[in-house]
């Protein structure tokens, strides 16, 4: 993210205006430390251990996971920063690197969340060619390339996060210079991205996936599009505001409009604040969406649920091999609409 997803300096430094905002940005980390990062890490724990075949979906919900854990970590660092009334103890290369990975993983989570779309869609619109192509070499050659992707196009933030001094106290800030263009130039990047793009993709590939269900006259979910579009929905609402944040401040800084810059930076914290909470918000998600496992399993029910979306591919496969023998058009629908 560009400005990171709590305040850019300490509470006793912030101006009155934003003392606010900025208090309910600390309240929002703590929770979302508390909440996201074990519940992240029993996630990843309940993919690797406690399912035994994993689907494409599984995987990638594990990737999830991972990315979200990993970008938790610096929640304690923050609120030290924050609250600790001495500034940014940690060095200006810690500085860098926690706003870093706060980059990367906004664009891990986008990209995986497309990664899964375009599987369902694969899924249902071409089922045999998505069969071929989910084997795990390939699943690996993508992510590595995903990770790869957000890694560089990150890269601006990490210029743009040195030490400064205030008042005597080291602060953990951008530096973006005495002009605007780098300001607008890593906000309208990282919303055009980090946002629009991506979430552009995955809305198109959902809306193949329902005009295809239409056409087949069938309106049967399936776990997988369960999951995944409750995670593209909780992607989105806590995205959108920080995104709708980036775009207030890109045209004050264009029209000069002072007034629309001093909103946008008053309500950044709180709204930067309000996207971490994305990478604690999932493991909440898959509690409801697997509570129906709960009695039965205990604390192995995410396994069930993650195991629900491989049951999915058996059953395309199954229903593929006995049907291969006389193809006909009822196949087609059959394998798509199962793999759904």
């Amino acid at each position: 993210m560009a400005s990171t997803a709590t305040p850019s300096a300490p509470l006793a430094l912030t101006p009155a205006p934003q003392r606010a905002s900025a208090a309910l940005g600390v309240a929002i980390l703590v929770l979302a430390f508390v909440v996201g990062f074990p519940g992240n890490l029993f996630v990843v724990w309940s993919v690797w251990w406690r399912v035994k075949k994993r689907s494409v979906t599984c995987l990638l919900v594990m990737n999830l996971a991972a990315a979200d854990a990993l970008v938790l970590l610096s929640a304690p660092l923050f609120l030290r920063y924050l609250l600790g009334g001495r500034g940014w103890e940690f060095g200006a290369a810690a500085c860098k690197l926690v706003h870093y990975l706060s980059s990367v993983n906004m664009y891990v989570s986008i990209y995986s969340i497309g990664l899964m779309s375009a599987d369902r869609c694969l899924a249902v619109t071409r089922p045999f060619l998505a069969h071929r192509l989910r084997t795990k070499r390939k699943l690996l050659g993508l992510l590595l390339g995903l990770w790869a992707i957000s890694f560089v196009l990150s890269l601006p933030i990490k210029q743009l996060m040195p030490i400064s001094a205030n008042r005597s106290v080291p602060i953990c800030s951008q530096d973006h210079g005495s002009g605007v263009e780098h300001r607008v130039f890593q906000y309208l990047f990282e919303t055009v991205m980090g946002f629009l793009l991506p979430f552009t993709f995955i809305v198109g590939c959902y809306g193949v996936v329902v005009n295809r269900l239409r056409t087949a006259m069938f309106q049967k979910k399936g776990q997988s599009s369960r999951l995944i579009l409750l995670i593209v929905g909780a992607f989105g609402l806590f995205w959108l505001p920080y995104h709708v944040i980036n775009v207030m401040e890109v045209s004050g800084e264009a029209s000069g409009d002072e007034a629309v810059v001093r909103a946008a930076d008053q309500g950044r914290p709180t709204l930067t604040a309000f996207a971490y909470f994305s990478s604690a918000v999932n493991p909440i998600l898959y509690v409801f969406a697997g509570s129906s496992h709960i009695r039965a399993a205990g604390l192995s029910f995410m396994g069930r649920l993650f195991e629900g979306t491989n049951s999915e591919s058996r059953t395309t496969r199954r229903r593929r091999k006995r049907r291969s023998g006389n193809a006909g058009p009822s196949i087609f629908f059959h394998v798509s609409l199962n793999s759904l």
